[in-house]
């Protein structure tokens, strides 16, 4: 079943990757926060923006300056209200007229506001006072975005952490807390009636600092692994990002009809550096997970309570935030440095769409100098091989061929797709032998593996 259901899903993304890798991809966002004090001027940080393929960007307020700088770049823009804010917003309906006045009528529609978040974690502060409040400050703001004939053009919504659920695994089985459900049933109704998103922050880096464990970090990082079947449903998960979503789709579904209600992730990352005490936060898993993350989206593989789509998902974070308090790691979340260079690269460049992972070896291995191909190794599973094909197609190579109606599409099986997928990947990065790794699930081979009319790319260097 896994291959066919990859076949089917994957058509949209190859027809429209020579689109998507050239511009901005709207699934892919970023959060740009500004507890720091050597951030660029919001100018160069959105040319930086354009030379990315981030279509969207979040903010955990409304600063003019960036929502001006921003302008006429085409880049969704979230703004936000904050906490403190959600009282006057909730008591006085001129309140949130004024807000929306001041923060979005000036800038719209030139620069691209799509969404604006109403507090962020307010339910699951457990501060009863605020929590009564947000839903009101959520309908003033919407009554006053219609009042602007901006209603439906400019989302509300609000954001949750995975706090909210008090089961999340297996994926069937999450659930919201029941002590919060009423609330969460009023908020969630009102993003039905205006087609808002349900905006949640699922981080596996946190939960793997909870279970610290290789094959958990695996899991967490979208690397091959033997994957983590839910009890419930018989559905094998194939990374934590998956079944965290997929855990918050099956709240929803129990509470109520809400399946028309999109799911956003406002904020997943992963930090590159930490205390003594952090475990996982190196350059290296930062890296990976982003970077697989974001080859998992453009896959349009989507996730199995969700096929075929890419849930807008806004990374964590642009830069880092050197005022932050909390351990290192609340200061090493950016993608790229103040000075605009990358922290380390995830392939979002607009110029070069492949990430550097895996790592290159310090003394390379020399090329081959025979026609090879890169093929999978005897006895690795399919949940293994399916990990594969969706990394080696996400990162921009054309997997036509192993579409319905593809020259290799037939036999339509895992290993046979995932074969002619790691193996184009190979070629098509420069026939580099770290390229044929697959976390040690591939080899060269001179046997060509060609069939019938399936033609595989083979060569020297």
């Amino acid at each position: 079943m896994a291959s066919s259901s990859f076949s089917l899903t994957f058509v949209s993304f190859s027809l429209f990757a020579a689109f998507y890798l050239a511009d901005s991809q709207s699934f892919i966002g970023v959060n740009y926060g500004q507890v720091a004090n050597n951030l660029p001027p919001p100018v160069s940080t959105a040319a930086l923006l354009r030379s990315t393929t981030i279509g969207k960007v979040r903010l955990y307020g409304a600063d003019p300056q960036i929502i001006k700088a921003l302008a006429n770049t085409g880049i969704g823009i979230v703004i936000g209200v904050a906490n403190g804010d959600i009282p006057a917003l909730a008591s006085n309906p001129n309140s949130a007229a004024q807000w929306i006045n001041t923060n979005v009528v000036p800038y719209y529609p030139a620069s691209n506001i799509v969404l604006i978040t109403v507090g962020n974690e307010v339910i699951s502060s457990m501060d009863q006072g605020l929590i009564s409040q947000l839903l009101p400050a959520m309908q003033n703001v919407q009554n006053a975005l219609n009042s602007a004939n901006l209603g439906g053009k400019v989302k509300v919504s609000t954001v949750h952490s995975m706090a909210v659920l008090s089961q999340s695994d297996p994926p069937s089985s999450g659930r919201f807390n029941p002590v919060l459900e009423q609330m969460m049933k009023a908020v969630v109704e009102f993003e039905k009636e205006n087609a808002s998103p349900f905006a949640i922050n699922p981080y596996p880096f946190f939960a793997y600092q909870s279970d610290p464990r290789a094959e958990t970090l695996a899991f967490c990082l979208f690397q091959p692994n033997s994957g983590r079947v839910d009890s419930g449903t018989g559905i094998k998960y194939m990374n934590m990002f998956d079944a965290q979503l997929d855990a918050v789709r099956s709240a929803l579904n129990v509470l109520g009809d809400f399946k028309d209600v999109e799911i956003l992730v406002a904020e997943t990352g992963w930090a590159y550096h930490g205390d003594s005490n952090e475990v996982g936060t190196t350059m290296e898993n930062a890296r990976a997970y982003n970077g697989n993350l974001i080859a998992h989206l453009r896959s349009m593989v989507g996730t199995p309570l969700m096929p075929g789509k890419s849930v807008d998902t806004y990374i964590f974070a642009l830069y880092d935030e050197n005022l932050k308090p909390g351990p290192t790691s609340e200061r090493s979340f950016g993608l790229f440095r103040p000075d605009l260079t990358m922290t380390y690269d995830v392939g979002l460049s607009k110029n070069s769409q492949t990430p550097t992972t895996p790592t290159t070896p310090s003394t390379p291995s020399p090329k081959p100098t025979v026609a090879v191909w890169c093929m999978p190794k005897a006895g690795v599973s399919d949940a293994q091989l399916q990990s594969n094909l969706d990394y080696a197609c996400g990162h921009g190579i054309d997997c036509g061929a192993i579409q319905p109606g593809g020259a290799c599409f037939e036999p339509n099986t895992v290993k046979s797709h995932a074969a002619y997928a790691m193996n184009l990947y190979y070629q098509s990065l420069g026939k580099n032998p770290w390229d044929c790794d697959f976390s040690q699930t591939a080899t060269l081979t001179s046997t060509n593996p060609s069939y019938n009319g399936c033609s595989y790319t083979g060569g020297s260097s």
